[in-house]
């Protein structure tokens, strides 16, 4: 349950962030086959906050460190709601990110290998 407890951080982070930017329509899916996870989020926000989602490729597709995951995920969800600090850690618990900004959505796949 190691692997499944980070995907659910992964989701809740996700999911606070989003609220801190005004969204108020998220959903999120999670595909498993093997030892590989996609997780699917998308959400809408509020124009004002389309800012801070600038950098959001750069969190979520930052260089990672073999090994530092699982001090991480353990932090997930000590932050304030919609600090990018809490996207770097999301950044750091999976593999890669595919991002799409369009007519007030972002649509996410976050790939985590086991």
């Amino acid at each position: 349950m190691h692997e499944e407890k980070k995907i659910v951080k992964i989701i809740e982070e996700l999911t606070v962030y989003f609220f801190a930017l005004g969204a108020d329509r998220m959903e999120s899916k999670i595909c498993r086959d093997g030892d590989r996870a996609v997780i699917s989020f998308c959400a809408n926000y509020s124009p004002e906050e389309e800012h801070r989602l600038k950098q959001l490729d750069k969190y979520l597709n930052g260089p990672k460190t073999d090994g530092i995951e699982d001090m991480y995920w353990e932090l997930a969800g000590s932050g304030e709601p919609g600090e990018t600090s809490q996207l770097l850690l999301v950044g750091m618990m999976i593999d890669r990110a595919e991002i799409r900004m369009e007519g007030g959505y972002v649509s996410m796949e976050l790939y985590k290998e086991a």
